[in-house]
């Protein structure tokens, strides 16, 4: 069983976690959802394709303009209670790496907090054990926050992400988090060149192995579009495919911008796998 705030899923279901960027400068959809209706209309769009989990970001992960804790906060925290109070049952994430936002945005409304820098701030995992939420813990092999890996080496980069995960996950264990509530993420690109992220991908039966939950975060990102030489807007296909290697390695939410795609992308190869049933199977039979 998985728990996300109030929300339980069990062990044979894959979900759909979207992305509502609240930032003018996102490197997917250039600004589009930075206008809180744009922004509330994405969140409708995604519900209405079935994602599970809604993750708002108040700060793109690229350098950028500095965003102080005010101004994340401006632009989260009373969207998240909006989000909240028109889908009750659908789980809202943050994207946050600040204790501070953490505890706002919990107060607002949210189920889960994405910390995709790591750890950065280790007050965090108090933060999501004081409000019942989860978390999820990544890894980045140590970079600051905003930042771009610049010539980082790993002697064996999946053993230090598992390592750096589960020394995370034990951290939010001993801050009070529930074990059903902690949720990894080796965080594809984040402290990582192409041929780090490749080897995740190849590699990640054994993040599944150790029997925590996996995220994996890999719509548009940039091993994609070294690998194939596309540039941001023409690399679903290598997401898709990307996609279905996790997913057969058993990876169990998928952070997405195109949900139907990614959905059917899962829905078949967790059917290859013997994890989920056909929608229907009356070939043969009628």
């Amino acid at each position: 069983m998985l728990r996300l705030g109030g929300h339980e899923f069990g062990d044979d279901e894959a979900l759909m976690m979207a992305i509502v960027n609240r930032t003018p400068d996102s490197f997917f959809d250039k600004g589009a959802t930075w206008a809180e209706d744009a922004a509330f209309e994405r969140v409708r769009l995604v519900a209405s394709q079935g994602a599970e989990i809604v993750d708002i970001g108040g700060i793109k992960a690229a350098p950028g303009a500095e965003i102080d804790v005010a101004e994340e906060k401006a632009r989260v925290v009373d969207f998240v209670a909006r989000v909240r109070e028109e889908f009750p049952a659908l789980v809202i994430s943050v994207d946050t790496w600040r204790a501070e936002v953490g505890d706002a945005v919990c107060a607002a409304g949210a189920d889960v907090i994405n910390d995709a820098w790591g750890g950065a701030d280790p007050e965090l995992v108090d933060v999501a054990a004081e409000h019942g939420a989860a978390i999820v813990c990544t890894h980045t092999g140590g970079v600051t926050p905003r930042t771009r890996p610049y010539r980082i080496e790993y002697d064996d980069v999946v053993r230090d992400a598992i390592d750096s995960t589960l020394g995370y996950a034990q951290r939010a264990l001993d801050a009070g988090v529930a074990k059903d509530s902690i949720v990894i993420d080796p965080a594809h690109d984040f402290g990582k060149n192409t041929f780090h992220s490749l080897e995740i991908t190849r590699r990640l039966g054994e993040m599944v192995a150790t029997g925590w939950p996996v995220l994996v975060s890999l719509s548009n990102k940039d091993f994609v579009g070294e690998t194939l030489d596309v540039p941001v807007g023409e690399r679903l296909l290598g997401t898709l495919a990307a996609t279905s290697v996790c997913a057969l390695a058993g990876a169990r939410i998928y952070r997405v911008h195109q949900v139907p795609e990614t959905r059917q992308t899962v829905d078949m190869v967790w059917t290859i796998a013997g994890r989920r049933r056909p929608a229907r199977a009356i070939r043969g039979i009628q």
